[in-house]
């Protein structure tokens, strides 16, 4: 399967390492590491994720840092479309079934 990202997505993390960059450079780029890592899992393992109460949506706990990434599968066109990334503190966008 191969990602592809909402402009929604693409904004988030855009957001995470600027915000992060701000206050410490060398942390955003671990944690903007971090989150494509997992990304690179949830290809081999697209249903890794929690579903969620929103029929098709899952969640992904990243690794090490703990960001929510969701998402939904197409089988039809092999792709998992991230739908968005938030940091745990923030409210959650889905919740767990």
């Amino acid at each position: 399967m191969r990602l592809r990202f909402t402009p929604r997505a693409t904004a988030n993390i855009a957001e995470i390492a600027d915000y992060l960059h701000s206050r410490n450079p060398d942390a955003a780029q671990r944690v903007r590491s971090a989150i494509y890592e997992s990304l690179q899992i949830l290809m081999l393992f697209p249903q890794i994720g929690r579903r969620q109460q929103v029929d098709g949506v899952r969640k992904l706990v990243t690794r090490r840092y703990r960001y929510l990434v969701y998402y939904t599968l197409d089988k039809t066109t092999d792709e998992i479309l991230i739908l968005n990334i938030k940091h745990p503190a923030r409210r959650p966008e889905h919740s767990d079934v």
